[in-house]
């Protein structure tokens, strides 16, 4: 069995009424299984940032972004050409008037990813580009 650590943490008191209203509705049993569910996912999320440059890692970006911005959409499909060594394939969604999701998986070095993940997140007209990986 795995040892087990336990550590005192404190919130603001509305963040961990939102906390408990939150797990209660998705039916957590406990509020420890949802913290370290937490943080496994905040530590899952940054780790691959300090990942070694040549570690094989494998993901989804995900981006919504104003197709309206004039050029923004061959900018993206550009990025996604160049990097074809990495991205494996895109799902595009129409989200309203002027907006649409791209989920684009990729597979490759931590260096390849961040490199086209960095490159699509700075084009004027994007509003939220997230990047989840794991190690393969």
């Amino acid at each position: 069995m795995t040892k087990i650590t336990r550590v005192g943490v404190t919130f603001p008191p509305e963040l961990l009424k939102d906390f408990d209203a939150i797990i209660t509705k998705m039916g957590y049993e406990s509020r420890s299984k949802a913290i370290q569910d937490s943080v496994r996912l905040f530590v899952s999320e940054r780790k691959w940032l300090q990942e070694e440059a040549d570690t094989e890692q494998t993901g989804i970006i995900l981006m919504v972004y104003d197709h309206v911005v004039r050029g923004l959409e061959s900018g993206l499909t550009d990025v996604q050409h160049h990097h074809s060594d990495v991205v494996t394939s895109t799902l595009h969604i129409h989200i309203g008037e002027r907006d649409c999701l791209e989920a684009i998986a990729v597979k490759g070095k931590a260096s390849e990813i961040r490199h086209v993940s960095d490159e699509l997140a700075t084009k004027k007209g994007v509003k939220i580009l997230k990047t989840v990986v794991a190690t393969v």
